[in-house]
Parts: structure tokens; sequence; C-alpha cells
């Protein structure tokens, strides 16, 4: 895979490389993880909820849903949105909404992020909470005594927030760590690469320590060359960093002990070590370097790439683990989409001619012979079958439920628009840096306008 570029971006006037932890330095066999997610949250909502014991009998359906969906709560749908934030597609509890139903419900509407009512779901972290949702508003609706669709929402949430936080997601990678963690040593050689082109490397993660300390020295010491541990690697490693908090309000640095992981208050300017919390300003003015020299990569496009770019001029990158299968299948169904794009040319230039004896018969009062007409409507039926036989073809490529992550029918998804906006470069993980130099001067290729093409 290569690096794919929305803006220019010199690494060699990069000073220093920021990383979040889980999904980029660190991959994650998602499915696996998610499985066992999706089955710990329901057990929590038993638990902690007193939901129905029945919702334990559910099954993970990882394809259920894709990077970059959102939830109406107020109506108990799974959507994806186009670009211009148009209703594309969506799904109420387990069941697709048909075109009519959809336009009914949303319309011509736009779907505003900022809606309380909105959830997204834009990390692979994401994927358990939405297939969850899904699953018990499908539950509700067949008569299963559950909360309201946004109470639902709400509370799948906060099960979930729990097992992250109470050890129930970390202990269980802990203890089958090959299970849930994949090791990469291009990773560990493309940051000793770095080092030795005098790049300062950076971790910040919401993770804490111990988990930090857990997966880093999994991934990263077994294949070290030239240092000993991984915390020789990182001039500092930050940790329970609260992104996006990190970057908006000025939290204090805290010191850790890597020998015993007690801390203590981090007093004057950050040096090279580890630590908890803080906030991306101090460290910047610390490092001495201006934003724009600081590189930072991460997998939320919130949490790690939008915030940065409102607060910080930090440049940025996206990993993006679920576009390695989306490319693959854009290569496989190439020739199909080749066609459809052949079929929708004749369609273009019939509809023309179609176009063009309208004219004559309105404007001009011209006799159009009926059997002309007759002819060009049936070759349009005709072509406009070809193209729906196509695109089914097409279509069992991608996800069965949602089709391409990254396109919302011909238009880009709303997570294509977010990628574009705020991620100077993206890939699907780190070590697809490993092609290039430390001193790479990415562009981006023209980009073809409507009226250039």
């Amino acid at each position: 895979m290569g690096i794919f570029i929305n803006r220019t971006l010199n690494l060699k006037k990069i000073k220093a490389i920021g990383f979040d932890m889980d999904y980029t330095i660190v991959r994650y066999n998602s499915e696996a993880f998610e499985r066992f997610t999706h089955q710990a949250t329901l057990k929590k909502l038993v638990s902690d909820k007193n939901y129905p014991s029945e919702i334990l009998k559910l099954e993970f359906d990882f394809k259920r849903v894709i990077q970059g969906l959102v939830i109406d709560k107020s109506k108990g749908n799974l959507l994806k949105v186009s670009r211009f934030g148009k209703v594309k597609s969506s799904y109420h509890g387990l069941s697709p909404l048909d075109f009519k139903e959809q336009q009914r419900i949303y319309g011509n509407g736009v779907i505003d992020l900022s809606d309380p009512h909105i959830q997204s779901l834009d990390t692979n972290f994401a994927v358990s909470n939405g297939v969850l949702y899904s699953q018990l508003v499908d539950l509700k609706e067949k008569g299963l005594p559950l909360p309201d669709f946004d109470t639902l929402a709400v509370e799948i949430k906060e099960a979930l927030d729990v097992c992250h936080s109470d050890g129930t997601l970390k202990n269980h990678v802990r203890n089958n760590i090959d299970q849930f963690i994949i090791q990469d040593p291009e990773v560990v050689a493309l940051f000793e690469r770095y080092k030795r082109y005098g790049k300062k490397l950076l971790v910040i993660t919401n993770s804490d320590f111990n988990y930090t300390k857990l997966l880093l020295d999994y991934t990263i010491n077994p294949f070290l060359k030239e240092h000993k541990d991984w915390s020789e690697l990182f001039e500092i490693t930050v940790t329970l960093a609260s992104k996006p908090r990190f970057f908006t309000i000025k939290t204090p640095f805290l010191s850790i002990d890597p020998a015993t992981g007690l801390m203590s208050n981090a007093e004057g300017k950050i040096t090279k070590g580890i630590y908890q919390g803080g906030f991306a300003g101090k460290l910047q003015k610390d490092l001495g370097l201006e934003g724009d020299e600081i590189l930072y990569l991460g997998d939320h496009i919130y949490g790690d790439v939008v915030s940065i770019k409102k607060t910080f001029n930090w440049r940025t990158a996206l990993v993006l683990d679920p576009l390695a299968e989306e490319i693959e299948a854009i290569k496989k169904s190439a020739p199909i989409q080749a066609e459809i794009d052949k079929q929708m040319l004749i369609k273009e230039n019939l509809e023309t001619k179609l176009n063009e004896l309208d004219l004559k018969k309105h404007e001009f009062h011209e006799e159009v012979p009926k059997e002309e007409l007759n002819n060009l409507f049936a070759e349009i039926d005709k072509v406009n079958s070809t193209i729906s036989d196509l695109l089914e073809q097409h279509r069992q490529f991608f996800n069965p439920y949602w089709g391409e992550m990254m396109r919302a029918g011909l238009e880009e998804s709303r997570f294509a628009d977010q990628v574009e906006k705020y991620a100077c470069i993206y890939m699907t993980k780190v070590s697809d840096l490993i092609e290039y130099s430390p001193r790479t001067y990415f562009r981006p290729h023209r980009r073809v306008l409507p009226h250039e093409s």
C-alpha cells in the first residue's frame, strides 16, 4: 500500500513525529477484538443496566457496521451520509430502509454532526457499538422491553466505556495478547530509521501507562536492532492524554517513573521521559518547535486529526486499517466499474438525443416520429437494465450492507470528506511509510474539476 496525499507535506521539514498507539503504532486484529468487546458490553448491559438476559444470545457480525457511519439516536437508525450531509443508505435496526421510507424520514435534509441526537462511528473501536445498537433496536421492535432509541445509544456507549476503563478489555488482551495484537517489525525499522535521521519521536495515547507498556513491550522490543527498549526510541511518551482534550485544555503533566509506575508533578520544562495527561501547547513550546514542524499520526478522525487542525498547526496523517480491504476490492472490481462507466456514457448520449427531439417538438414545433421516440426509450431501458445488473455485480466486492467506506453512491462519503479536509496524508498502516525516505516531499496530484474533464 502507498501513501495517499491530500496536501503537500515535506518530511524534510518535520522535526518531530507523534503517534497515537492503538490502531496506529499497534495494530489490532479488529474482528477478534470487536467480537470480544461486543460480548463484554452485552454482559455489562445485563449486569449494570438490568437489560433482559435474552440479549446475551446475540451474535456478532463484523460486517454489519463500517467506519464512518452515524447513529440517528432519535429514530433508531444507522445512516451512511454523503459529503454534503445527505442520507444515502440507512437501516432501522437490522432492516434496510427502502428509498421511499428514507426520503419520507430525511428528504433533502442535511445531517448535522453537532446535533445531540447524532452519534458518529468514526473509529475501529466503534464497530461493536454500531452492531449492538442495530441489534437492540431490532429486538425492541420485536417486543423485547428495552429503553427508547436515544437511551439505548447512551447506555450502550456507557457500558462500552466501562469495559474500556475497568480493565475488562485490557485484562483480556493482556492474557491473550497474540490473539488480538499484530506484531509488525517494519514499524520498528521505520522508527529506528527516523531516529537515525534526527527526528524526535513522540507517543500520545489515551491508554494508561501499564497498558501502553504492555503493548509497546510486545510490538516493539522484540524487533529493536539499535535500541534496547521502546522508551529509548521515543523522546516523550504521553499516556492518558484524554484526546481531544489534550489539544484544547491546559492540563498539567504528571511524570511517570517507568520502573515503578509511580507519578509525580512534572515541574518546569517537559524533557525526555514518560508522562500522564498534559497539554499539546506546552509540549510544543518545550520542544522548541513551530506547529508545522510536528507531524502527528492517528486513527481517530476527531480525536487525533480534526482537533489538531482546529487548535494547533500540526501536520496530520490518518491511519485507516479498513482501507486496505477496500483498495483490494476496488482493484478487483475495476473491469466492472469500467463497463458501468461505458454504459453510463451510452445512456447519456441516448438521453441527449431524446432531449434534442423534445426541444424540436416543444420549442420549434417540429414533428417528431413516434417510432424514433419509442426506439430511444427502448434503448434507454435496455441500458438501464444492463447498468442495474453491473451495479449488483459491483456491490458483491464490497461490504454487503453498506458498500464502499469512502463513497456514498456517486459522491464521496462524509467520512471520506473528513479525511480529505483534515488529513494531510493517509495510509492503511504506519509501516506503509517504510517505502519512503524521511526526506520525502509528498505532493498531491492536480485535481480535475468538473469543468476541466
